[in-house]
């Protein structure tokens, strides 16, 4: 393996030399070590700096505003779909959308834009894709939190090359039934928690998701069972019984309304919330934000998912996703992006930043 990664060469070829170094969550330290070499060779114009293995970098030019880019080094694990690999106008493998393709993009900026019109900040982190707990965002927000101030977060998370802005609050909740052990040859004498799930079952069936418009961006709820557990042995009435379901809320719902919400729909049930994130605005009411929509030429949509844009916007940065790769194909094992998606980023990125 090279010492650093050529930052200045076609971002396409970028994309595949940080594919091709596995980096699953928990495993960043060698690509974190690379990228970080690659920035202190070929941006001397950038203050670099390392915590854990997240490498941030930055210009201070005095600028009257600036913009930070994150994109996270890890992904999920491999499926066999390394190394990388060209077919036409399609880059394959792991990463290439989720989100390696975004990250090239990040690192072709941040060596190139040297006479940027804001003061730039660019964070690689780690263990995006696991539980919270880990996100290293997280940790440079408690422990370097001047790193991650701005007027505009751009999270580099596939959005097919177009403005996704904000994204949706997710909620888990446990749906929680009782009742008492029998013999099922004399079922009558115990009470059965799994059949007094089945109304919690019908209320989700005939349960209409709300639609609501933020800033002309449509947002789709949604309520879904994920899980469900109970029984005791094959002769035996079941006495608890646990329906796991996922909420996602528009972001003009918060926690505590998304949580009000669901206790109303399951009222009479025992609910427990289990993990919870707030969504984010779309915040493109920002005169920042406004310039890069202006820089795309396309309409924003709303982004559907979760994503650490909700993070930065709960730091009050307005904040959106906008990167090449289609979302959808994210952790699956046909992982691919266009990469003329790849090179269009750029192309906007540049024209917005410079």
């Amino acid at each position: 393996m090279a010492d650093t990664l050529h930052l200045s060469a076609d971002p396409v070829d970028l994309t595949a030399w940080l594919v091709d170094i596995p980096s699953v969550s928990g495993e960043e330290a060698e690509l974190a070590d690379l990228v970080e070499r690659s920035l202190r060779a070929q941006a001397p114009h950038l203050e670099v700096v390392r915590t854990g293995n997240s490498v941030l970098a930055r210009t201070n030019l005095g600028l009257p505003g600036r913009v930070v880019l994150a994109g996270h080094l890890d992904t999920v694990p491999i499926n066999d779909n390394l190394p990388s690999r060209r077919e036409g106008d399609v880059l394959h493998g792991c990463g290439t959308v989720d989100m390696k393709g975004g990250d090239a993009v990040m690192l072709n900026l941040a060596a190139t834009a040297v006479e940027p019109r804001y003061d730039l900040t660019f964070v690689f982190y780690d263990c995006e894709e696991v539980e919270a707990s880990r996100n290293a965002l997280g940790r440079i927000e408690r422990e370097m939190p001047e790193w991650l101030v701005g007027d505009l977060a751009i999270v580099c998370e596939p959005s097919n090359g177009v403005v996704e802005a904000g994204c949706q609050g997710t909620m888990r909740i446990e749906v929680r039934t009782t009742g008492a052990r029998a013999h099922t040859a004399r079922g009558w004498m115990g009470v059965n928690a799994i059949h007094a799930v089945g109304e919690a079952l019908r209320r989700l069936e005939s349960y209409e998701s709300r639609v609501v418009d933020i800033d002309g961006c449509t947002y789709r709820e949604g309520l879904q069972a994920v899980k469900i557990a109970g029984g005791v042995a094959g002769n035996v009435v079941p006495d608890s019984c646990v329906l796991t379901v996922n909420h996602r809320f528009a972001p003009d719902r918060s926690p505590a309304d998304a949580e009000a919400h669901l206790r109303e729909v399951f009222d009479g049930f025992d609910v427990v919330v289990t993990d919870v994130a707030a969504g984010a605005l779309p915040g493109l009411s920002s005169p920042v934000a406004q310039e890069l929509v202006a820089a795309t030429g396309g309409t924003p949509v709303a982004k559907l998912g979760w994503t650490d844009v909700a993070r930065f916007a709960a730091l009050g940065l307005p904040a959106v996703n906008f990167g090449p790769g289609d979302p959808t194909l994210a952790h699956t094992q046909q992982e691919n992006v266009p990469v003329g998606q790849i090179t269009g980023c750029v192309d906007v990125l540049r024209r917005f930043l410079t």
